[in-house]
């Protein structure tokens, strides 16, 4: 269960940033008002997550996993250009936040 609320908890983080971009410097009403839903509904959620987590893991895991799922939503969606060094740091923070996953399931 606890891990369910941090994977929603990020999904909701990464749907609210989403919104930022669709947005449009808050010039569009739907993806505008949305940013703050979806950004209110996931620090609840992580604020519930935190009572199960250390804050050091699970601000880890939230950053890491928002920042790779909104790099590729912005490559993919977003046409944001991606090179070889972007790729790879991606890879890295990915390898970070799975290390930190698995260094909290063997403690």
């Amino acid at each position: 269960m606890q891990w369910l609320l941090l994977a929603l908890g990020i999904i909701m983080e990464v749907c609210g940033t989403t919104c930022m971009k669709l947005s449009d410097g808050f010039s569009n009403l739907v993806p505008s008002v949305l940013t703050f839903v979806f950004w209110g509904i996931a620090f609840t959620i992580f604020i519930f997550a935190l009572k199960t987590f250390d804050l050091s893991f699970a601000y880890a895991v939230w950053v890491g996993s928002g920042i790779v799922i909104v790099s590729i939503i912005g490559i993919l969606y977003f046409k944001e250009p991606a090179n070889a060094l972007k790729i790879f740091s991606i890879v890295l923070i990915a390898i970070g936040v799975t290390g930190l996953s698995v260094s909290d399931l063997i403690r």
